[in-house]
C-alpha cells in the first residue's frame, strides 16, 4: 500500500476498545435506604470503565408482569433519579416495554419492581433500553473532530472493514474513557466481546 495513503487512512479513524454493559440499577439515596437499610451506603466491588462511577457489592432483583432476574448490580454512587437499564432480552423476560433511550432520559418511561434485602420499591418509572454510544475523552474527541452529541458509524477493523453500527451517538466528557458501549444483544449480534476493538471515521 502507498505510504501516503496508509497514513491518510490511520489518521481518519479512532480505534475505540468494546464495553458491553451488562444489566444494571442506578439508584437515589431514598431508593437504598429502602431496599437495604437507615442511611446506608453502597460499598465498592470494582471499578467501572468510567472513572466517576463504580459496581456496588450490592445487588437487587428486577420483578416485572412476567418475570424476575436475580443478582442485578447496583452502580454507584447514588444519583438523582432512579434508572434501570436492561436489554431487549431482558425487557421480553420481565414483560417490560423498555423503550430505546439516551441514558438520563427516563421521561414517559415504565416502571418495575425493584426487590432489596429489605424490601421492595416499586419505581413509577426508569426501565429503559440505553442507545448504543461512544464515550470520548475531550482531548481525544478533538483529535478526531467529534463533538459532544455528534453521531458517526462504527466499524469492524481489519482490511477489509464493514460497518457494524450507523448512527452511534458521541458523548464527550473530561471524565469519560475512551469506549463504545454496547448491551449484550448488541455486542453478541455483532460478533463484539469486551476488550475488541472498532474503527470510527472522523467528521469530513
Amino acid at each position: 500500500m502507498n505510504t501516503s495513503l496508509q497514513d491518510e487512512q490511520t489518521s481518519s479513524q479512532a480505534r475505540i476498545p468494546v464495553a458491553v454493559s451488562e444489566r444494571h440499577v442506578h439508584l437515589t439515596q431514598t431508593s437504598i435506604e429502602q431496599l437495604f437499610c437507615d442511611k446506608y451506603q453502597l460499598h465498592e466491588h470494582s471499578r467501572v470503565s468510567q472513572p466517576t462511577e463504580f459496581a456496588a457489592r450490592e445487588t437487587v432483583t428486577l420483578v416485572g408482569p412476567r418475570g424476575r432476574i436475580a443478582n442485578v448490580r447496583v452502580i454507584g454512587p447514588a444519583r438523582e433519579e432512579n434508572q434501570v437499564e436492561i436489554s431487549q432480552t431482558d425487557a421480553l423476560a420481565l414483560g417490560v416495554g423498555a423503550p430505546l433511550r439516551e441514558s438520563g432520559d427516563i421521561k414517559d418511561s415504565p416502571g418495575i419492581v425493584v426487590e432489596g434485602p429489605r424490601a421492595c420499591v416499586r419505581l413509577e418509572h426508569g426501565v429503559i433500553r440505553t442507545l448504543r454510544h461512544i464515550h470520548l475523552a475531550t482531548a481525544e474527541a478533538a483529535r478526531h473532530g467529534l463533538k459532544d452529541r455528534d453521531r458517526i458509524d462504527v466499524t469492524k477493523e481489519g482490511a477489509h472493514p464493514r460497518t457494524l453500527f450507523c448512527d452511534v451517538l458521541v458523548r464527550v466528557s473530561s471524565a469519560s474513557k475512551s469506549e463504545l458501549h454496547l448491551d449484550p444483544d448488541e455486542s453478541d449480534a455483532a460478533g463484539l466481546h469486551m476488550g475488541a476493538y472498532v474503527a470510527i471515521k472522523r467528521k469530513p
